[in-house]
């Protein structure tokens, strides 16, 4: 009888070792793919962006890299961002909601305030829409649209509405710097 659950527990392990290595060859395979209603950001995947601040000067430079992911099993996109090695940054979480019928986002700071906001693809654009929790500077919404240039940048310009009005925000061309590190303190 010994014998017979040594076998038995044996065939089991067995078993699920080729379950496992069938699943992660499956996984590995898809590493790269997105749901369809993200398909827009694959371009932006694996990438790291460095951009400079329009009102960047030599003295007081300003700078911003980016780095996008696929994140939980292509249902999501993870983007990591610093400005000026870790003098401020955030993260951002993307994805569908199926019961809205439209592209999410949470953004997390390290100013202590967070976004949530919806995003639409206009054209070859992206244009997002975001609620402002917590902000020190009375911002409540953001305005922003980001477009992946045919050379490769990434145009960002925003805009910010407080004390009852929308101002200009920022505006960044990035470039492709795969060697750029997103810093946090």
């Amino acid at each position: 009888m010994f014998r017979s659950i040594a076998l038995g527990l044996a065939v089991s392990s067995l078993l699920v070792s080729f379950c496992m290595a069938q699943s992660q060859d499956s996984t590995s395979a898809a590493t790269n793919e997105l749901i369809a209603e993200l398909k827009f950001f694959e371009p932006f995947l694996g990438k790291t962006f460095r951009g400079e601040f329009a009102n960047s000067t030599p003295e007081k430079p300003m700078h911003d890299v980016s780095r996008w992911e696929r994140a939980m099993n292509g249902r999501a996109i993870r983007i990591l961002h610093s400005v000026n090695e870790g003098e401020y940054g955030g993260e951002t979480i993307v994805m569908w909601d199926a019961e809205t019928k439209q592209i999410r986002s949470w953004y997390f700071t390290t100013a202590g305030f967070h976004t949530e906001g919806s995003l639409t693809i206009e054209d070859n654009r992206l244009v997002s829409l975001e609620k402002v929790t917590g902000n020190e500077n009375g911002i409540t919404e953001v305005k922003a649209t980001s477009e992946l240039k045919s050379d490769g940048q990434l145009a960002v310009k925003s805009e910010y509405f407080a004390k009852g009005s929308w101002v200009p925000g920022h505006t960044i061309n990035y470039k492709e710097t795969p060697d750029a590190k997103v810093i946090f303190k």
